[in-house]
C-alpha cells in the first residue's frame, strides 16, 4: 500500500488543496493531510477548526486521514512509515522554495521522495492568504473554499465577526 504526506496550515483549506488532494488521490491508496503547527504563524482558523474543515471536505473518502502535528514533516513521514511528500506548485518561486526544503528534509530524511504536482490553471490565483484577506474585508470566499466545508467556514466566520463586535 503506498501512502502520501500532504502537509500545509491549511488556514483555511482551499479548493486548490482539495484538487491537489484529489490528485494524490489518483497516485496513492491513503493521503495523510497534515494540518502542520508551525509556531512563526497566527493562524486565523484554530487548528481543531482547520482540521474539521478538510475532513467535511473528504468525509466520503476512507483514503483520506486527516491528522495535525507538531514537528518536522519529515519526523511525520517516519511515523507514518512513508517516503512520500507530495507539494502544490503554482509557480516558480513555489518551485525555489520547495526545492530548498527538499535538500534540508533529504539530509535529515535520506529515503525522502518529493513529488512536485503542478495546480491546476483554474486554481493558480488561489491561496489562504487570499481568502484570509477576503474574509477580513467582509467578501464572498465560497469559490475559493471547498463545497463541503463552507457552512462551517460561514459560521465561523459570523462567530469570529461577533466576537470582534464585543
Amino acid at each position: 500500500m503506498k501512502k502520501c504526506i500532504f502537509a500545509g496550515t491549511f488556514d483555511p483549506p482551499t479548493v486548490g488543496h482539495a484538487d491537489m488532494i484529489r490528485q494524490c488521490l489518483r497516485l496513492f491508496d491513503e493521503v495523510v493531510v497534515a494540518v502542520l503547527i508551525n509556531p512563526d504563524k497566527q493562524p486565523y482558523f484554530a487548528l481543531e477548526e482547520r482540521e474539521h474543515m478538510l475532513s467535511l471536505a473528504f468525509s466520503g473518502e476512507p483514503r483520506v486521514r486527516v491528522r495535525s502535528y507538531d514537528g518536522l514533516v519529515v519526523d511525520l513521514m517516519r511515523e507514518e512509515g512513508t517516503p512520500f511528500y507530495v507539494r502544490g506548485i503554482r509557480n516558480g518561486a513555489d518551485y525555489d522554495y520547495e526545492t530548498l526544503t527538499q535538500y534540508i528534509n533529504r539530509s535529515l530524511y535520506p529515503e525522502l521522495v518529493t513529488l512536485y504536482l503542478p495546480t491546476t490553471q483554474e486554481h493558480l490565483h488561489i491561496s489562504s492568504s487570499l481568502v484570509r484577506n477576503s474574509i477580513r474585508f467582509g467578501k464572498p470566499v465560497d469559490e475559493y473554499v471547498p463545497e463541503a466545508a463552507r457552512d462551517y467556514i460561514k459560521k465561523l466566520i459570523s462567530e469570529k465577526h461577533d466576537q470582534k463586535k464585543h
